[in-house]
């Protein structure tokens, strides 16, 4: 089983923003720190969700437990919609991502124990900077 905690966060909303996405088990410890330009944080959530899945898909695991302190990109997959359109691209990229995993499963955290991937996220905005 891979542990996949991911994070995203914007200097401003919308402003400079990163992602943060930390992966462990099955013998992997992976952490990828991505500046990607200037949107608002839930964008940054969405994005980070999606790049986290693409590696996930690399990885070839066939169960993923993804953790987010992120309560609006939880809830999009859980119910599979998200009311704002701005958002919907993102989430049928996710769900399209996420179909290609045997067992998948999310669950929302508080920001306490996302620590890793918030200061990926937060590193992200630095170097991008």
């Amino acid at each position: 089983m891979l542990e996949v905690y991911i994070d995203g966060a914007s200097a401003g909303n919308p402003g400079p923003s990163g992602i943060g996405i930390f992966i462990k088990g099955e013998g992997h410890h992976i952490k990828i720190s991505e500046y990607i330009g200037e949107t608002n944080n839930h964008i940054a959530e969405f994005i980070a969700l999606n790049r986290a899945l693409e590696e996930v898909n690399k990885i070839g695991s066939s169960l993923i437990s993804m953790r987010s302190d992120s309560k609006i990109v939880v809830a999009s997959i859980e119910k599979q919609y998200v009311k704002n359109e701005e958002y919907k691209p993102y989430l049928e990229k996710a769900l399209q991502l996420i179909e290609s995993n045997d067992m998948f499963f999310i669950k929302w955290i508080p920001d306490s124990q996302n620590k890793a991937a918030d200061a990926l996220a937060r590193e992200a905005i630095l170097k991008g900077k």
